[in-house]
């Protein structure tokens, strides 16, 4: 497993796609968990988790389901932990959730690298 992370609109998926060109890639903001589970990248992660709560659907067992069911997966998220803490108590709740699961999947993860300004940083690696 591949993460990485950064800000909105910082370039990551234009650094993920330039590192891993040949691999094709699922949308967080409309793939089916099929897709999710099977895809070799996944880009806006954090919106995945954002719609499988909205649904009402427990979301504590994903790191593990992709770490046993698609281990090789390159995951785009934006860190969405830093700033105000929203007043909303769900954004509150997908926040600090979205934060464990990704917290679980860098210390699984072979590499993490964050992007600022379109620049990639590898902040883990092998």
């Amino acid at each position: 497993m591949i993460m990485i992370i950064g800000g909105a609109y910082q370039g990551k998926l234009a650094y993920a796609k330039e590192l891993y060109p040949e691999i094709s890639w699922a949308d967080g903001r409309e793939c089916t968990d099929a897709q999710a589970v099977q895809c070799e990248g996944i880009h806006h992660f954090h919106k995945w988790i954002e719609r499988k709560m909205r649904r009402g659907e427990d979301v504590s067992h994903l790191a593990e389901m992709l770490m046993t069911q698609n281990p090789d997966v390159v995951i785009v998220t934006d860190e969405i932990g830093y700033g105000i803490v929203p007043a909303d108590p769900f954004e509150r709740e997908y926040r600090e959730m979205t934060g464990r699961i990704c917290t679980e999947l860098a210390a699984y993860a072979k590499r993490v690298d964050r992007v600022i300004c379109g620049i990639g940083k590898e902040i883990k690696g092998v």
